[in-house]
């Protein structure tokens, strides 16, 4: 029905004619319905653009391609593991049989969905060298946060109430400390020494009965392996806490080495970062969770498993946390997870971190001598570099990232870990090309130049960009996303 006591429009569209339409609605065949008298007071005010759908076309395609992603171009972000998503994950996670279940059908309709998942955990068993697995958390912070639970559940079962606090290194992820508060626990910091790793001395004095557990990221923000990790969890162990796994940076680790190994209690996973889902812009994710047996009671329900020759949807575990998402989580990630699992097999499921780790080393060889690494040794998945030298010139971390856009590469992440100064972490996963590593590195060396030679061209950047540099603190404490003319 047409609108009534529309005013004048307040808003101006540079595409938009008056009468222009993109889409030919069938005649109603139904009886009109006066809105306005069935809901209340509606929306009248509203002015929408009037534009055909060829221009709605173009306009959309060409703002996509003036936009940045994974498949046009390299994105070096450390700590994210913003690597390729194959193309073959997103073509089982479209199939009908997949696309089409509802999560509430009847057990016996969704068998092969439940088999995906039991797959999907057995495999990440072998992986991580857990007894359990959860598919359920619905991002890394979730899995942390329900690893915390479990952690919560294991000491109150025991009647040690008395475990208050949490043991987080300063170089944690900052959704480390985010978690344990959550989950009602006070945080204690624990120091880096200077070889980068943990302060051996400072964790035996801050354990005591209060003690919950250390959470603790292996490789470690810094791009480093804890060689005492061992030590470390047989420490936190005879305090009597536990030992969770940050497992962010588990692509350093794929088919090398296992956490359940070295003396963890549990971890996350992020399915959409280690194992090819897709990630960023805040869509669908999965921090899947590893624990050991004794950790095992308080599972999320239900628990997926398998009896006999069926798949079945454990519900009765008493001592549980119980649910922590809907139905099964994610469970098309899960699906494109199971897909690349199965595409590297375990005879090539080594490469990820072998090759993960070559390139981050490769990349610090290359750019050593313009921007020295943090802690000069070996690096694993990552590597951090410190760009305090170019200070002199007045010239910071940002304004090399910013200068690198100009370049047309994506900046890598700035100032993480916040205990290095004007750091720069670049992960370059295993899935880019010497050839893309070495443009990266050529431009981050021009870049370095430019920064003792012409530092304003710096402070400008970007220049040749639809838009210049942009005040992201601002945007963030002011946002506003309504456009105006």
């Amino acid at each position: 029905m047409p609108r009534r006591n529309v005013p004048t429009p307040t808003l101006v569209f540079e595409k938009s004619v008056p009468g222009r339409t993109g889409c030919n609605l069938p005649k109603a065949d139904t009886p009109p319905v006066d809105l306005e008298a069935v809901l209340g007071e509606t929306r009248a005010d509203l002015v929408l653009p009037e534009i055909s759908e060829l221009d709605t076309v173009r306009h959309f395609t060409n703002l996509s391609q003036i936009n940045y992603g994974i498949d046009t171009g390299f994105y070096p972000l450390g700590s994210c593991t913003m690597k390729y998503n194959p193309r073959i994950n997103e073509r089982t996670a479209q199939i009908p049989g997949f696309t089409h279940l509802h999560p509430m059908q009847p057990v016996e309709t969704i068998q092969g969905a439940l088999q995906i998942l039991v797959g999907v955990q057995d495999i990440l068993k072998e992986i991580t060298g857990f007894d359990e697995i959860c598919l359920q958390p619905v991002a890394g912070a979730h899995g942390e946060m329900t690893c915390l639970m479990l952690i919560k559940a294991y000491h109150e079962a025991r009647g040690d109430a008395k475990r208050t606090v949490v043991l987080i290194p300063d170089s944690a992820h900052g959704t480390n400390p985010a978690s344990a508060a959550r989950c009602g626990y006070a945080v204690r910091s624990i120091p880096t020494d200077a070889e980068g790793v943990t302060d051996l001395g400072a964790l035996e004095k801050a354990l005591d009965d209060s003690v919950a557990g250390l959470m603790l990221t292996n490789p470690s923000t810094l791009g480093l392996f804890e060689p005492n990790i061992e030590a470390v969890c047989a420490m936190v162990h005879r305090a009597g806490g536990l030992v969770f796994c940050d497992g962010a940076n588990m692509n350093a680790m794929v088919g090398t080495t296992r956490p359940g190994d070295h003396g963890f209690d549990c971890m996350h996973l992020n399915l959409h970062k280690t194992f090819s889902t897709p990630h960023g812009g805040g869509g669908p994710g999965c921090g899947a969770i590893g624990l050991k047996a004794h950790l095992a009671p308080f599972l999320p329900t239900p628990v997926v498993r398998k009896e006999g020759e069926a798949y079945v949807l454990d519900e009765d575990r008493p001592q549980s946390i119980g649910r922590v998402s809907p139905f099964f989580g994610q469970f098309l990630m899960e699906v494109r997870a199971y897909t690349y699992l199965m595409a590297y097999g375990r005879e090539r499921m080594a490469d990820i971190s072998r090759y993960s780790v070559l390139n981050a080393n490769y990349v610090m060889a290359r750019l050593r001598d313009v921007l020295p690494p943090a802690h000069d040794r070996f690096c694993m998945h990552e590597c951090v570099l410190t760009a305090k030298r170019y200070k002199q010139y007045g010239v910071r971390a940002l304004d090399i990232s910013k200068r690198l856009i100009d370049y047309g590469f994506h900046p890598p992440t700035n100032y993480f870990p916040l205990i290095v100064p004007e750091a720069m972490m670049i992960e370059p996963t295993e899935t880019e090309g010497k050839d893309t590593l070495d443009r990266f590195c050529d431009a981050m060396i021009a870049i370095c130049h430019e920064a003792e030679t012409d530092p304003d061209l710096l402070h400008a950047a970007p220049i040749s960009q639809i838009v210049g540099r942009l005040d992201e603190t601002a945007a963030v404490k002011n946002l506003d996303v309504r456009w105006r003319a």
